[in-house]
Parts: C-alpha cells; sequence; structure tokens
C-alpha cells in the first residue's frame, strides 16, 4: 500500500475540486460556466506543465485577440499552453549561441 505522502497530489487535486464545486455554482449562466471550465483548464494545464498561468495568461490573451476574428484552428492551438512553452523555449536564445561567435 503506498504511503499517505505518495496519495497527497492526488489529494490535492480532489481538494481543490471539492473547494471548487461551491463557487462553481454560481458562475451566473451557461456561458459563464464554459469560460470559466476554459480558464480552470488552462491554469490546470499550465501548472501541470510548470508554467505560471499569468505569465502565459499576459502573452496568451493579446495575441489571441490580435488574431482577429476567424483564426485558424492552427493559429488557436499555438497558443495552448504546452505549444506555447514549446515555442517560447524554441524561441529563446541559449546561454551557448550567446556566447559563439560566428565565423
Amino acid at each position: 500500500m503506498p504511503s499517505q505522502d505518495a496519495q497527497q497530489p492526488g489529494r490535492e487535486n480532489l481538494r481543490a475540486v471539492a473547494v471548487g464545486r461551491n463557487n462553481w455554482g454560481v458562475v451566473g449562466s451557461e456561458m459563464g460556466g464554459r469560460t470559466a471550465a476554459v480558464l480552470y483548464s488552462i491554469a490546470g494545464t499550465c501548472k501541470h506543465l510548470t508554467i505560471d498561468p499569468w505569465a502565459h495568461l499576459r502573452k496568451a490573451l493579446p495575441g489571441l485577440v490580435a488574431l482577429g476574428e476567424e483564426p485558424t484552428t492552427e493559429q488557436l492551438r499555438d497558443w495552448l499552453p504546452d505549444r506555447w512553452l514549446l515555442n517560447r523555449t524554441r524561441d529563446r536564445p541559449t546561454a551557448n549561441s550567446a556566447t559563439q561567435k560566428s565565423p
């Protein structure tokens, strides 16, 4: 049987769901509920990927607005937390590339 420490992450997740259940009952409307579900999902994915959810949203929300009225599916996917992290780390220069001189 696993130790109680090994079960702790699961318990924390269940606690968040139980506490949130009361809050989710007052979202105001069906559209509000959908919006809350999307934001909770994005925040949860960010936490799982060890991304600061606020850092992601500070970049993603203006980026999504800049896509205009009819963005493609691929344009939207680029702002999902996993793709955003991949693109961010790919675009960031590494310490080695900054110190290397070009021929």
